[in-house]
């Protein structure tokens, strides 16, 4: 493991980076606590704020640019931040089928996924990781 790419990488990128890193923790967490208590509400609540950090910080990274300086990341990031709004309103409203899909998809797709292809040859996770 190095550090150092990380260390010299942009604010935005290491905001990004450690709040996807406890998002994921907290992520993780949830599926495996009890559902529906005062303690999964407060973590669910940290999650949606982590979460919400990621994206508005992927606002601010233009690495992968397609249109513009904007990229597929940034539409992710958008998109995640509306299901957000949609998941903790069906929990609000007792939709709790409806909260749970929404939820794990995001976990699944916009963090899991999304996280793997970090992962790559030349983009910095696998530089931190690995190089």
């Amino acid at each position: 493991m190095n550090l150092a790419p990380f260390l010299a990488a942009p604010a935005a990128i290491q905001v990004h980076v450690l709040a996807a890193a406890l998002a994921l923790g907290l992520g993780i967490s949830q599926f495996l606590l009890p559902k529906g208590s005062p303690r999964h509400r407060l973590i669910g609540w940290i999650w949606v704020i982590a979460m919400a950090a990621v994206c508005a910080t992927a606002f601010f990274i233009y690495e992968l640019q397609v249109w513009g300086r904007w990229s597929p990341i940034h539409v992710l990031a958008f998109v995640t931040l509306v299901s957000l709004v949609g998941a903790v309103r069906a929990a609000r409203r007792g939709q709790i089928v409806r909260h749970k899909r929404i939820m794990s998809l995001l976990f699944a797709l916009a963090l899991v996924v999304t996280g793997l292809f970090t992962l790559l040859p030349g983009r910095l996770m696998h530089q931190v990781l690995f190089g």
